[in-house]
């Protein structure tokens, strides 16, 4: 905290003597040296210049602590000690050049009694009556630390009826000490946050996973309504893919993820209400929470493009994709439970209402930018920004541009090669475990959440491996790819693996770490959006999202019709080879360069 400006006390005998003085000089630059920052104590401390009357100099070291409000510098050596204490009221902090000019002359006030016999004086320790003694010479000292960047203090006045002193402390240095949650990165919170609403997302998202089979039961659904319903979800998910891009990167990713989370937690507790009314309404309902989940992404890919630097970019992004999964366990774990205890109602009411608390939070913390941000201190600020392009709002989206560009292209193919393999893995493996490896999965609910845990695990690591080559000096580009072709390569080679398993064990083992490996992608192509265009990021996802929805669509669609015709085997041949597509059109086109300003 910087401090600065005139200090000032009138009285200041009472504490040093009623003729001593002590000033802040900007003019006397004797010494500039060594300067120290204790963490414990603050301590501020260098070497100064000491001039006695007889215009001898010698050095002594000159230090200067903050404890609480009280500002104490010290000037020592082993024949001469000097001490004053200043009450100050510190207001901010930064780096700063205190240039100090300290004389002693003969009188005295009544902190300091007078010695004649042996020209001493005699300091006060303000907790008790101990004195110091020190030889009362005439001496200077000048003292400068090294950096600046002054702002303001404020200093109490010490009364004295013997006469008057002077304090001047023209510029100088302070560090206010802040409560460990105000210490924590505020582009952290903003992380937490997103992950948070994403885990709300995916347990909004799959409790009907859980509650349609009560459902069909109490309304007479057969196995075509359900599919219909099941998949009134991607109607809304679809329209709002590219819009809420365009809406994030114009508006800023607050409101719109904002918007996001309270549409679908409204619709999510809207279900219980529209099934009972009929069929249609909750047709509309679900695609009405499709319309509120489509936004998240775009929207948060723009918020995290503006608030982190690109060597916590992939952690934060894997970061924030884990909360999907962990969000899917946490509503396969909860919702039976609560279908059990309270009926199959409760899992909308008490799913969607969460989402009211989150949005308190989202609206009292977050912001669309750092610039935005009022309680952002300054050195974050500046690392947020220092390595960032310019953070004006889009006014039009030049989509002529975009679309011109091979690694845009290679982004919208790439998503969709992956999340063909992935929407088909997560949406089938139940059955291919009951069908083809026999297990009871009310039994062994593990495997259930098994693939999920696996991706929210590694998706993680791979953020961690990905930022620290880019912090080690290896090319975006470089660590972009690498981290895709494992996404791409790992699932592909453990698929293949499936059909020369013998045992259960082994093909949960290969199915997980084809889930664990198709996690790397986080930290490939879903960060690649905020590398090669941080301003329209939202757009970019949205564009690669939509053919990703629609992988995940006609994927899950394409492999019950394979199965009618053909095996398992077949149906992972075809993900094999979309993954060794997307694989070489990503190392062939990609890149982690800004192509789009």
């Amino acid at each position: 905290m910087a401090i600065g400006g005139l200090i000032s006390s009138r009285n200041f005998g009472s504490f040093i003597g009623s003729d001593s003085r002590l000033l802040v000089s900007q003019q006397d630059k004797a010494c500039q040296k060594e300067q120290a920052i204790s963490h414990i104590r603050r301590e501020r401390s260098g070497i100064a210049v000491v001039r006695n009357v007889q215009g001898n100099m010698f050095t002594q070291k000159l230090s200067a602590y903050i404890y609480g409000p009280m500002f104490h510098v010290t000037s020592n050596s082993n024949e001469k000690v000097s001490k004053f204490i200043v009450n100050s009221h510190l207001r901010k902090r930064s780096n700063g050049r205190c240039e100090c000019h300290l004389s002693s002359e003969h009188s005295l006030g009544s902190c300091f009694q007078p010695r004649a016999e042996n020209n001493r004086i005699g300091t006060c320790n303000w907790k008790g009556q101990q004195y110091q003694h020190v030889r009362a010479n005439r001496i200077r000292a000048h003292y400068k630390s090294e950096d600046f960047d002054i702002t303001e203090a404020e200093v109490d006045a010490l009364q004295s009826s013997n006469g008057t002193s002077e304090a001047s402390l023209v510029e100088g240095y302070a560090e206010e000490t802040y409560p460990w949650w105000e210490q924590f990165p505020k582009r952290w919170v903003i992380v937490l946050l997103c992950f948070s609403a994403f885990l709300l997302c995916n347990m909004d998202r799959v409790n009907m996973s859980i509650a349609i089979l009560p459902m069909s039961k109490e309304f007479n659904w057969n196995s075509a309504t359900v599919g219909l319903i099941q998949s009134s979800f991607f109607w809304g998910y679809l329209l709002t893919q590219i819009v809420g891009g365009i809406w994030a990167d114009k508006i800023g990713g607050k409101r719109v993820l904002g918007f996001g989370v309270v549409w679908w937690s409204i619709a999510t507790i809207l279900t219980p209400i529209a099934a009972k009314i009929g069929l249609p309404f909750l047709l509309i309902t679900r695609a009405f929470m499709g319309i509120g989940e489509g936004v998240a992404m775009p929207a948060m890919n723009n918020i995290l493009s503006k608030w982190i630097p690109v060597s916590e970019r992939s952690r934060s992004l894997a970061l924030v994709y884990s909360g999907m999964y962990l969000g899917s366990v946490t509503g396969l774990a909860f919702s039976p439970f609560l279908i059990h205890k309270f009926g199959w109602p409760s899992v909308f009411y008490s799913f969607g209402s969460l989402g009211s608390i989150w949005f308190a939070a989202w609206l009292s913390k977050a912001y669309s930018s750092p610039k935005e941000d009022p309680e952002l201190r300054e050195e974050e600020k500046r690392l947020i920004l220092g390595d960032s392009v310019s953070k004006e709002p889009v006014t039009e989206i030049p989509w002529k541009l975009i679309l011109s560009k091979a690694p845009v292209w290679a982004l919208i193919i790439s998503h969709f090669c992956h999340n063909w393999g992935t929407f088909i893995l997560l949406t089938w493996m139940p059955t291919y475990y009951n069908q083809v490896l026999k297990f009871n999965l009310t039994e062994s609910g593990l495997l259930c959440v098994l693939p999920w845990l696996t991706m929210a695990f590694f998706a993680n690591i791979g953020g961690w491996i990905a930022d620290t080559l880019v912090s080690k000096g290896l090319s975006i580009t470089t660590v972009r790819k690498i981290m895709q072709s494992i996404g791409f390569l790992g699932p592909a080679f453990f698929l293949t693996q499936l059909s020369h398993v013998r045992t259960p064990a082994m093909a949960v083992l290969c199915m997980a770490c084809s889930q664990g490996s198709d996690a790397f992608s986080q930290s490939g192509l879903y960060s690649n959006h905020q590398d090669i265009g941080p301003r329209y990021a939202g757009v970019l996802l949205g564009l690669s999202n939509t053919a990703g929805v629609l992988a995940g669509v006609f994927g899950t669609a394409a492999t019950g019709y394979i199965l009618q015709k053909g095996s398992w085997d077949d149906v992972f041949k075809v993900a094999v080879v979309l993954y060794i597509i997307g694989t070489l059109v990503w190392n062939l086109f990609a890149t982690g360069e800004k192509i789009i300003d």
